[in-house]
């Protein structure tokens, strides 16, 4: 065999490994930047953090919040935790916020991804203002709603009797017990996660998600007939009739249809 050939040969084996090493190295870019994705829809941000969106695209990841921080609540996501690289975030189970009222995090931030005005109330600071995330119950596993006296989250709750309350009922299987049902209030939960560190299961059965996340949304259709507020919504509403084939019978023609089965 000509030393042309053995030549030509191994370029083209050169080349199929380097084409199939690219090819495995762009998986491995697009499965983490899905991980990536996927998880920063999950992810817990500082007090006064910017909605997700526009956080991402304002943090320039200096880690000076994480710094500030006194309790060594905030980390910088790095290879592996599924998170974009570089950006704050706690995870309450291991470090919750402990809500500073000077909110050091917060005024250290060189470009207000962390912005003051979502902290503050009249110019002054307040972290009982801060949404980071939502607290959600577990009612399955949460062993207060098995009838075990259990109040750790409540009484964790920087913001007792407000953002968790305890719902008293009887407890039919016992007859003589009560029910401390932990119910937790969006507008006053704050997300800072003590009540996820104190839940006394083996996993927490309380625990925080982003508000986006883990609150629904009634949209433009429902108005709060009681609320003066709510109702402004309705100042440049718009009304869209749908016609449908059964929109061309009456009511009553519906019913009269269902006769038959109703006396069967």
């Amino acid at each position: 065999m000509k030393s042309e050939e053995i030549s030509d040969r191994r370029r083209f084996f050169l080349t199929m490994a380097r084409a199939a090493g690219l090819a495995a190295l762009g998986g491995l870019v697009w499965s983490a930047y899905v991980d990536e994705v996927t998880a920063s829809q999950l992810t817990l941000r500082p007090p006064g953090a910017l909605d997700e969106k526009d956080f991402l695209k304002t943090c320039i990841k200096c880690g000076m919040c994480v710094e500030a921080c006194p309790y060594d609540t905030l980390k910088l996501a790095k290879p592996g935790d599924n998170k974009p690289l570089g950006t704050p975030f706690f995870e309450p189970r291991e470090v919750p916020c402990y809500m500073c009222v000077d909110i050091p995090c917060v005024p250290v931030c060189p470009t207000d991804a962390l912005s003051l005005d979502k902290v503050s109330t009249n110019g002054q600071l307040n972290i009982n203002q801060a949404k980071m995330g939502v607290a959600v119950v577990d009612t399955k596993n949460c062993i207060a709603y098995w009838g075990i006296q259990c109040d750790a989250c409540y009484r964790a709750c920087p913001l007792l009797d407000v953002a968790i309350k305890l719902e008293y009922a009887q407890n039919e299987r016992t007859g003589k017990h009560a029910y401390l049902k932990p119910i937790v209030d969006s507008d006053f939960c704050t997300g800072c996660g003590l009540c996820e560190r104190a839940c006394v299961t083996e996993k927490a059965s309380i625990f925080v998600l982003p508000r986006e996340v883990a609150l629904g949304k009634a949209g433009d259709y429902y108005i709060k007939g009681w609320d003066k507020n709510d109702e402004k919504r309705l100042e440049h509403a718009t009304s869209k009739t749908t016609k449908t084939e059964i929109s061309k019978h009456k009511a009553i023609d519906s019913l009269n249809d269902m006769k038959g089965l109703l006396d069967d």
